[in-house]
């Protein structure tokens, strides 16, 4: 046995004995509640009258709902439908909400033997595969392990998968099939689909035939098949994006700078306010002055001499300071992110902190 397996032996044992103390302390650890919760609710009249007359389009849209009697009734005979009771009109399911460990206290505390709120074994194994594969991509800070690639593998494969099935419902089902094949996309996936217009086929069979020599460098032979699409998807998106983004940039980054160098603000009685005045004036005169002494810096025409060198430092100085708040943004925004994998760790998993009170005063 090497070092490094020594040593991650060791660390695993350590671990394992900590969590083993952890829920041996106190309240325990890592559990998930759940409280059930009945809902019924009353179809309309046009509702029970559609389902009269065609039950399957209802009993596919109620799956895991308890009917009445009388409304399956309904649904059988369109006869019973124009004469149900109220009572025949309504649907109920059962909902499984989330609560906090101090709401399942206090009922096993009112009701030892209650069922309203019980365990849920499905979200607690999810809680500690979650903490689990946190923890797995922490242990590169050590050293590259097997856990750190199984987690990294993971992140990778369900996000490709999640976003390969996003992209075949909600782009190729209601884009592509429900434009070549209607008919058969509105029987049996979508009901809602609208009528494509002739143009929208011809379009959507053009783009059939570019998806189709894209796949062709998959193949053996012919891989430069695949170029022509390509060029086409970055010609085309070239030509639609240039259009916003000179709008969005260019011509909106133009207009906020062009600002007056002297700015009146005034008070609610109308009055001006020098102090808000004078400061509103200082920002406008340092936008304006940053902005081109920033363009002096990338006027390379002209000698970075005289007025135009030093406007040109005082432009780098401008980018500098952009540059260091925008790193600072990011990580900022990154220690909330690691932030927040902590507090789940300490509060959702180990229930070492409890900031909000969820299990107890």
């Amino acid at each position: 046995m090497t070092r490094q397996s020594k040593t991650w032996l060791v660390l695993g044992a350590v671990f394992v004995a900590l969590l083993v103390a952890r829920g041996m302390i106190g309240q325990g650890l890592g559990r998930v509640y759940v409280k059930r919760t009945d809902v019924t609710v009353k179809l309309p009249e046009a509702a029970v009258n559609n389902a009269a007359g065609a039950p399957s389009a209802l009993a596919s849209g109620s799956t895991n709902a308890s009917t009445t009697t009388a409304a399956t009734q309904a649904m059988e005979t369109p006869a019973a439908a124009s004469t149900a009771s109220s009572s025949a009109t309504t649907i109920s399911w059962q909902e499984w909400k989330q609560v906090t460990p101090l709401e399942f206290n206090a009922a096993q505390k009112a009701n030892p033997a209650q069922t309203e709120i019980t365990l849920s074994w499905p979200r607690t194994i999810g809680l500690w595969l979650a903490a689990f594969f946190t923890l797995a991509i922490f242990s590169f800070l050590y050293a590259d392990n097997p856990f750190y690639k199984i987690a990294e593998s993971l992140v990778v494969g369900v996000s490709a998968a999640y976003w390969g099935v996003i992209g075949f419902w909600d782009t190729l089902v209601p884009k592509m099939f429900g434009a070549l094949t209607p008919g058969l996309v509105k029987s049996l996936v979508q009901p809602s689909l609208v009528a494509p217009e002739k143009l929208q086929q011809i379009s959507m069979i053009f783009a059939l035939i570019l998806g189709v020599m894209m796949l062709w460098r998959l193949l053996p032979r012919g891989g430069w098949i695949s170029a022509w699409p390509l060029a086409f998807i970055v010609g085309v998106t070239a030509g639609l994006k240039i259009v916003s983004h000179v709008e969005s940039d260019l011509m909106a980054q133009a207009a906020a700078t062009m600002k007056p160098l002297f700015v009146s603000v005034t008070d609610a009685s109308g009055a001006t306010n020098m102090w808000d005045s004078w400061w509103a004036s200082v920002a406008n005169v340092l936008l304006v002055a940053g902005v081109i002494c920033c363009l002096a810096y990338f006027f390379f025409s002209v000698e970075h001499k005289g007025v135009v060198g030093g406007a040109a430092r005082v432009g780098i100085w401008y980018l500098m300071i952009t540059f260091g708040a925008s790193f600072g943004f990011t990580v900022m925004g990154r220690i909330a992110l690691l932030a927040a994998r902590v507090e789940f760790l300490f509060d959702d998993w180990l229930w070492l902190i409890d900031p909000n009170h969820f299990r107890g005063l």
